[in-house]
């Protein structure tokens, strides 16, 4: 099936990007550890990143790759090709006034972000001076995100899956050069945040051009399409963005408590992220155009055969990840990443934060697919307005648990808004019929839950009749066995259950080998 194909191809590439970014997270905690400058590093990375999710992901995933895609298969590749050089244009010259507005006024950029900063003057004044560097990014990677959208629409992936690894490498370079006092740990680390901005843009245009989508400059023009592309990626950026949002709120409320909280919530949410990326990413990216070519059709029986095998697959890896995480939060945070200046308190305290994360999971992956069912039928409001909802959960909730839980109570507050959000998506898609599930679906649903607490159980027992050793060597080899004797049980408790049967898998992988 082609779908699962292009989650193989979306979910390997950002797998390697994951584990580059754990590379480059694993560097920045054995240098810096937890501190100071990690705090205002991470405001000043999260800045660019938390527009990027409504300028590029949430704006061009809600409504330029199903306009794109409608474009291109009702007019032809030269009608696509000038619809996209045109909102290309619009984006270069609308974002780079904003860029240019928000370097002015940094330090209230700042203050909005971490207001708690302002107790540490140093510490406010060097998370100004580091956003400053590393803001423009949102203008390189919104326009590359351009031409993520035009590839994906096409049915290449590949490129734009492996675009992060670029930015990975980029900061591992930085952190090597600050290894061996060549420059500063925090301007090197946001200067390569800079530069990998420009590379990740050049990548994905040389991309396009190789696949005959050759982009030239052209004065922006604001068009019908533009037009529409505008009513729908506001809402529909806002709605993409949401657990952004609620991220950022948590850095908000993080910023007042003592320092080092930004930075345990920053790396449990980098851990978080891995199984999020490679499979709510992979599911979202590969089932937008999908949805959006059988909608277009017509072809709804199509289109509710593929919702429900994306829904499968995705729950299939999520729900064991998110129960894996939550009981092994520990251990693997501690093999990951207890060296240098990274203390076995941090270590500790940033276990918590991730299992914290962790519940709210198979939400997060579920919101993005769900939301991907009201982009494709170029409904954005819908979800923006239960995204809103859920932010203002998510506020109230930090409230009540940042007292008793502190920065642990922050990440369970997203993770409980997470959920809101997905189940009342679900229920709106169920209401509007846009979703159905099939026997099948509804049959393997329960057994997957009960396989992924059959796994958490073991991985328990192991914890608690096998001490955790103190040598990094040994600390590989326990952890390796424990995930290793976890998999095995998922799936073998899961084929017990009849999720699957092995000469299933024989004849899905005879068929990839044959297409």
């Amino acid at each position: 099936m082609q779908l699962y194909r292009s989650m193989a191809t979306v979910g390997g590439y950002t797998f390697l990007s994951r584990i580059t970014g754990f590379i480059r997270d694993a560097l920045i905690a054995g240098i810096l550890g937890v501190s100071g400058i990690t705090d205002a590093f991470f405001i000043a990375f999260k800045l660019p990143n938390f527009f990027r999710r409504f300028f590029a992901e949430g704006a061009f995933n809600a409504a330029f790759v199903p306009l794109f895609s409608s474009i291109l298969h009702s007019s032809g590749l030269t009608a696509a090709r000038l619809y996209g050089e045109n909102i290309f244009a619009l984006l270069l010259f609308g974002l780079s006034g904003f860029v240019l507005i928000v370097e002015n006024y940094m330090p209230v950029a700042v203050f909005l972000f971490a207001p708690g900063f302002e107790a540490t003057p140093e510490r406010f004044d060097l998370a100004v001076a580091l956003s400053r560097i590393t803001f423009p990014y949102i203008l390189f990677i919104s326009l590359a995100s351009l031409f993520s959208g035009v590839l994906n629409s096409m049915g290449k992936f590949a490129a734009p899956a492996g675009t992060p690894i670029l930015l990975n490498l980029a900061m591992i370079a930085a952190l090597l050069m600050a290894l061996f006092e060549w420059v500063s740990p925090g301007k090197g680390l946001a200067w390569a945040v800079f530069v990998a901005g420009i590379l990740q843009l050049g990548w994905l245009w040389i991309s396009c051009h190789l696949h005959g989508i050759s982009m030239r400059l052209t004065l922006p023009q604001i068009t019908p399409e533009a037009k529409t592309l505008l009513r729908l990626g506001i809402p529909g950026a806002i709605s993409a963005g949401v657990t952004q949002i609620n991220l950022f709120i948590d850095m908000i409320f993080a910023s007042w408590l003592p320092t080092g909280s930004v930075s345990y919530l920053f790396y449990a949410d980098r851990l978080n992220q891995l199984p999020l990326g490679v499979i709510g990413i992979a599911a979202s990216t590969a089932l937008l155009p999908e949805l959006s070519k059988h909608i277009k059709m017509n072809n709804h029986r199509e289109a509710y055969y593929t919702q429900n095998r994306a829904l499968e697959f995705a729950l299939a890896i999520t729900l064991p990840a998110a129960v894996g995480l939550i009981v092994l939060a520990g251990p693997l945070v501690t093999l990951l990443f207890e060296r240098g200046a990274f203390t076995s308190q941090d270590a500790l305290c940033t276990g918590y934060t991730l299992a914290a994360f962790a519940v709210g999971l198979p939400a997060y992956v579920l919101v993005k697919i769900f939301s991907t069912h009201f982009f494709a039928r170029h409904d954005t409001k819908t979800p923006m307005k239960v995204a809103i909802a859920a932010v203002i959960l998510n506020f109230v909730l930090n409230f009540i648990l940042i007292g008793p839980f502190s920065y642990v109570g922050l990440a369970l507050a997203t993770a409980f808004s997470a959920w809101f959000n997905a189940l009342v998506l679900g229920i709106f898609l169920f209401i509007k019929k846009w979703i159905v599930m099939d026997a099948r679906f509804k049959g393997v649903l329960p057994r997957l839950l009960i396989s992924s607490l059959a796994m958490g159980l073991l991985c328990y027992i192991f914890q608690v009749i096998t001490p955790f050793p103190k040598g990094t060597f040994m600390r590989i080899c326990v952890v390796g066995i424990w995930v290793l004797c976890a998999f095995l049980t998922y799936v073998m408790s899961a084929r017990l259950a009849g999720v699957f049967h092995f000469r299933d898998i024989q004849k899905f992988l005879k068929k990839q080998s044959i297409s």
